[in-house]
C-alpha cells in the first residue's frame, strides 16, 4: 500500500480513485473499439460504474462471498444480453468485451480488499490483451496444431512429470533421473526459444537474423541448411558464409549459459573465453557478410526455414538417451584410458552434436573427472565441431561459400583451443 499517499487523503478516498482510474483505462480501450466496430458494450462511462459497482457491493457485502457473487451474476446477466444482441445483428461476434465487464467488477472488489497490486496486474494484463488483438492473432496463426500438441507435451514432462523424478544418484553410473531430464529440458527450452524467435521473423529474414536464432538453435543444423542453400544461390556466398560463422560464434555464447546453469566452476573456468570467441564469431561474419549487399528482401533469396520443432518428444528422448549414453561412456573412459581418453571422446563428439557431450561433462566435472580435464574436453568438444562444421559447409556448399566457411571454422578452431593454454 502506498503509505506515503494515504498520509495525504483518506484511505477509502484512495481505493475510490483506484478503482475509477483502473476501471476507466479499461473502459476508454473499449470506447475505442466501439467507435471502430459500431457497437460494443459500454465505454468509456460504462466500465467505471461496474468497477464502482464491484466496489459497492464488496464495501456494502461486510466481506461476505454471497453478495459479491450475486452482484457478479447481475452484471454477467447484462453481458448475456449484450452478447445475444450482438448475435443477433452481427456477422462476427466476440465475448471480449463482456470478459472484460467481469473484469472490470472484480478490479473493484479487489481493490476494496485492498489488493491493489493483484488488482492494478489484472486491468493492466486485460488492456494488453485486448490492444494486441491482431497481434496476437497473427501470432496464432504461425503455429500449427502440430506445434500446440508438442508444447503441451512438453508442458506435461516438465511440469507434471520432472517434479516427480527422484533426485538422487541411481546405478553405477551415478546417474540422477532429475538432473538428467532437467538437462533435456533446459536443451529443448533455449532450442525452442530460438525456433519461436524465427518462426516469429518468418517472411522478413536475413541471412545473418537466420544464422544469429540458428546458433542458438543448433549451429550444425544451421550450418548445413546455409551451405544448402547457398548451393543454389552462389551469387551471395559472402552473406552464407558470415552466417556459418555467426552461429559458431553464437555456439560459445549457447554452450556459457548452459554451464552456467548446470556447473558453476565449469562456467567460471569457460565463460571468459567463449564470451570472446562467441564476440569474434559474430563480429568476423558479419563483417564478412557486409561484403556483398546485405540480404533482407525475402523475393530476392529465401532465408532457410528453422529445422524442425526441438519440443518434438521423438528429440526430446533420443537426446535424454544419448546424453545418458555418452555419460557412461565418459566413465568408463576415464577409468580405463584417463585424461587422454577423454580428450579422444571430446574430439569424436565434435562430429556429432556436441550438448550431450557438453551436458555430461557439467554432471561429471569436478567429481569424476577433474575440472581442468572436464573444461579441456569442452574447448576440445568446440574446436572439434567448428572443424566438422567447415566440412559439412565444403560437402553442402558451392564452391565460394564451401572454401572460405572451411577456411574460417579452420581458423576459427585453432582459436578456439587457446583456453587449453590455461586449462592444461
Amino acid at each position: 500500500m502506498p503509505s506515503d499517499v494515504l498520509q495525504l487523503i483518506p484511505l477509502e478516498a484512495f481505493k475510490l480513485i483506484t478503482v475509477l482510474f483502473l476501471s476507466f483505462l479499461i473502459g476508454l480501450e473499449r470506447e475505442e473499439h466501439k467507435l471502430s466496430k459500431g457497437f460494443a458494450f459500454g465505454g468509456v462511462r460504462t466500465y467505471p460504474l461496474i468497477g464502482l459497482l464491484g466496489y459497492s457491493i464488496a464495501f456494502l457485502s461486510q466481506r461476505q462471498a454471497l453478495p459479491i457473487a450475486l452482484g457478479l451474476a447481475v452484471i454477467a446477466g447484462f453481458m448475456m444480453l449484450s452478447y445475444w444482441h450482438k448475435m443477433t445483428t452481427a456477422q462476427r461476434v466476440g465475448l471480449t468485451s463482456e470478459m472484460a465487464g467481469l473484469t472490470t467488477y472484480i478490479v473493484g472488489a479487489l481493490v476494496y480488499y485492498e489488493h491493489f497490486w493483484i488488482a492494478s496486474s489484472l486491468a493492466i494484463a486485460s488492456l494488453i490483451l485486448l490492444e494486441l488483438k491482431s497481434f496476437l492473432e497473427t501470432l496464432a496463426r504461425r503455429f500449427s496444431e502440430t506445434d500446440i500438441l508438442n508444447f503441451t507435451k512438453f508442458l506435461f514432462l516438465t511440469i507434471v512429470i520432472l517434479p516427480i523424478l527422484p533426485d538422487q544418484v541411481l546405478t553405477p553410473f551415478a546417474l540422477n533421473p532429475f538432473k538428467t531430464w532437467l538437462v533435456v529440458v533446459a536443451v529443448s527450452a533455449i532450442s525452442y526459444g530460438s525456433y519461436l524467435l524465427q518462426r516469429f521473423v518468418q517472411g522478413r529474414r536475413t541471412i545473418s537474423l537466420v544464422a544469429l536464432l540458428g546458433g542458438a538453435y543448433s549451429s550444425t543444423v544451421t550450418t548445413v541448411a546455409l551451405a544448402k542453400r547457398a548451393s543454389v544461390d552462389s551469387r551471395h556466398w559472402a552473406s552464407y558464409t558470415g552466417g556459418i560463422l555467426i552461429a559458431s560464434g553464437i555456439m560459445y555464447w549457447r554452450l556459457m549459459v548452459l554451464l552456467r546453469i548446470f556447473n558453476a566452476n565449469l562456467a567460471a573456468n569457460l565463460s571468459a573465453p567463449f564470451l570472446g570467441l562467441g564476440a569474434m564469431g559474430l563480429v568476423s561474419g558479419l563483417g564478412i557478410s557486409l561484403r556483398r549487399p546485405a540480404i533482407s528482401d525475402p523475393e530476392v533469396v529465401e532465408a532457410p526455414p528453422p529445422q524442425g520443432n526441438p519440443l518434438e518428444l521423438k528429440a526430446a528422448f533420443s537426446f535424454a538417451a544419448l546424453f545418458i549414453g555418452i555419460t557412461m561412456i565418459a566413465k568408463y573412459v576415464i577409468q580405463y584410458f584417463g585424461n587422454s581418453g577423454v580428450y579422444t571422446l571430446a574430439v569424436i563428439m565434435g562430429v556429432t552434436d556436441v550438448d550431450p557431450f557438453i551436458l555430461s561433462l557439467t554432471q561429471t566435472g569436478g567429481h569424476s573427472i577433474p575440472g581442468g580435464v572436464a573444461s579441456a574436453a569442452i574447448v576440445i568438444a568446440a574446436a572439434s565441431n567448428n572443424l566438422v562444421k567447415g566440412v559439412y559447409a565444403l560437402i553442402f556448399g558451392d564452391r565460394q561459400t564451401g572454401r572460405r566457411s572451411l577456411a574460417g571454422l579452420v581458423i576459427f578452431s585453432l582459436l578456439g583451443l587457446l583456453p587449453l593454454l590455461g586449462l592444461l
